[in-house]
């Protein structure tokens, strides 16, 4: 069978919910072998039964091979077809992050083909893999599948490795078989397919499984998630390719998908022939391998190492290092694609507020600024504008100003509306206090928005959406327990420049976005009069410091106000710290999904 179809899923899980997710594998499988024709092959995501984040929650999760094969089959209705499912195996006593490969035939008993177990564990960033799962002491094999070719899988961070690739190459696999749960990140890098913009790691992912191919001469099927959890979103943009590296088929942005592709296995003969980079290496490879062996009786020159790595005969030799420091792209390094923002967040609001936490409605506290005016556009998308509850909340100092601009996005935007005077509440406590200086009673005032928000939010079935950007997250410009309350937040990834940048984008009017920003809490107050350095300055300073180098070009008084703030101020961007007495302690050794 030269020509095989492949079909990729673009699958959101249900997190934590296996039975529910191997219910859906099945209407997925069941959908594509109604098409016409009928796939030979079809690919899901790494962890696709559980979602990829789920921490602690591996252990009552992972099942077997034989027990999945089994569920797929039962789920299943439809004549053969070949699977691969991304899931956590358990396994003689052990947990791996694993990818089935499966005949299924409603006539028959499933036949399991393969089981590959992930080699290579990511610990670093947002990745904790190696805590929860062990690695894979298989290696890379390649196996015959059920439509007469041979494959091989390898998940996620195996095919960064490029090594991993070429063992499977040299194994004789004629598909590279990628399941992934590559969260995206970056929105500042260009791609090279002329068409819409793509995250950076969507860039680089694409990159390395081109070359894969093209090195080898293989196909490459990489299926990755949607959805997010706990914030992290994957992409999507799952794509095959073909033997001289040229994307045939890629999947949307965000969405779930069934991406479907031929492959004409006759055309590796043609790329190997035109380019025979793999042959050259299957007859190099003892070469290369001589010196892994520990077989040292050949070598011409032998080394001496009481003579600090120069040769025992011939001429010294330099050892030349090149030194390359990390430099910052030319341009703007807070630029940002605003059109693929948009989009990011937008998804990010749906996944977040209706699919993972089951809201219908979001409120979001206007206070006549850009952030709040920009999350109201965002959840306006995301939501409907129907289902978005914009509340002003002025206290008798603020500025009227503030509250014309919170009805100027009320007005835009058509969404339903409360105004809240908190001035009664405040002065009540106040009173009762006494003593309230600037300070507290700004505190006071951010908290009490919060409580207004909070009920109403219990009221109306409505989530709080966070408004608070990046900058001042990392400069601790806003009050504990008050502006930072909200579970859901859409700009806390954004500096306040790329807030104005992605504001003018989608429409928000010019007056809000080009006046100075303000808490509003005192009379006169700006945010950069409070910072004592302007935002386009402390992004880029912050931007320098949070990547652990030192800012370069900036006024030194400067770059030590703002290092000030970021070095004084994580106790605010961190939970509660907590004693711990126990080895079940909620964050330290009892680990559940963030989202839960």
């Amino acid at each position: 069978m030269p020509v095989v179809r492949l079909a990729l899923s673009q699958f959101r899980p249900t997190k934590g919910e296996y039975a529910q997710n191997v219910t859906r594998i099945g209407a997925v499988i069941t959908q594509a072998a109604r098409l016409d024709p009928r796939p030979d092959l079809v690919v899901f995501p790494e962890t696709a039964t559980s979602g990829y984040f789920v921490e602690g929650g591996v252990k009552e999760l992972a099942v077997t091979a034989g027990t999945l094969a089994r569920d797929l089959a039962a789920a299943y209705q439809g004549p053969a077809i070949d699977v691969v499912v991304g899931f956590y195996e358990r396994f003689q006593n052990h947990i791996y992050n694993s990818a089935l490969y499966v005949t299924l035939d409603t006539k028959k008993q499933p036949a399991v083909r393969h089981v590959h177990r992930k080699v290579f564990l990511p610990t670093y960033g947002v990745f904790d893999e190696e805590r929860f799962v062990d690695r894979g002491q298989d290696g890379v094999r390649s196996f015959e599948t059920g439509w007469g070719g041979t494959a091989a899988i390898l998940i996620c961070e195996d095919a960064w490795h490029s090594l991993a690739a070429t063992v499977a190459a040299l194994e004789g696999a004629q598909l590279l078989i990628v399941p992934s749960a590559s969260p995206a990140r970056g929105t500042g890098e260009d791609d090279d397919c002329k068409g819409e913009p793509l995250p950076a790691s969507v860039v680089r992912w694409e990159r390395i499984v081109r070359g894969i191919a093209e090195e080898h001469g293989v196909f490459v099927a990489l299926a990755n998630l949607v959805g997010f959890e706990g914030g992290k979103g994957f992409p999507g943009a799952s794509a095959v390719i073909d033997p001289t590296g040229r994307i045939i088929a890629r999947g949307p942005l965000f969405e779930e998908a069934l991406l479907t592709a031929d492959i004409d296995l006759d055309a590796l003969t043609t790329a190997r022939s035109d380019s025979p980079l793999l042959a050259d290496l299957q007859s190099a490879l003892p070469v290369l391998t001589k010196s892994l062996s520990g077989d040292k009786q050949n070598e011409k020159v032998r080394f001496d190492p009481a003579t600090n790595g120069i040769p025992a005969h011939g001429a010294p030799r330099t050892a030349h290092i090149d030194v390359v420091a990390h430099r910052v792209p030319d341009g703007d390094p807070l630029a940002i694609d605003p059109e693929l923002t948009r989009r990011w967040l937008v998804s990010f609001l749906k996944d977040e507020v209706v699919r993972r936490r089951d809201f219908q409605k979001g409120i979001v506290g206007l206070s006549g600024g850009v952030d709040s005016a920009l999350t109201a556009f965002l959840a306006a998308e995301a939501l409907g504008k129907e289902n978005v509850i914009g509340v002003r909340l002025p206290y008798r100092t603020s500025s009227p100003e503030s509250l014309e601009h919170a009805q100027l996005v009320i007005d835009k935007l058509g969404i339903p509306a409360l105004t809240i005077d908190i001035s009664d509440a405040v002065d009540g406590y106040l009173k009762q206090v006494g003593d309230a200086d600037p300070h507290r009673l700004g505190n006071v005032m951010a908290r009490e928005r919060m409580i207004v928000l909070f009920d109403l939010s219990a009221k109306h079935k409505a989530l709080p959406l966070g408004t608070s950007n990046k900058s001042e997250r990392l400069l601790g410009y806003f009050t504990w327990h008050g502006d930072d309350a909200p579970p859901v937040n859409p700009l806390g990834d954004l500096f306040k420049t790329q807030v104005w940048a992605l504001a003018r984008h989608v429409g928000v009017p010019e007056e809000i976005v080009g006046k100075p920003a303000t808490a509003d809490l005192i009379k006169g107050q700006t945010d950069e009069g409070d910072l004592g350095v302007s935002y386009l300055k402390a992004d880029r300073i912050l931007f320098h410091l949070i990547r652990g180098e030192e800012p370069e070009g900036f006024i030194k008084e400067e770059v030590e106000i703002v290092r000030k703030r970021l070095d004084s101020t994580h106790w605010k961007r961190r939970l509660p710290t907590v004693a711990v007495l126990s080895q079940t302690a909620i964050g330290e050794f009892y680990l559940r999904p963030v989202d839960y």
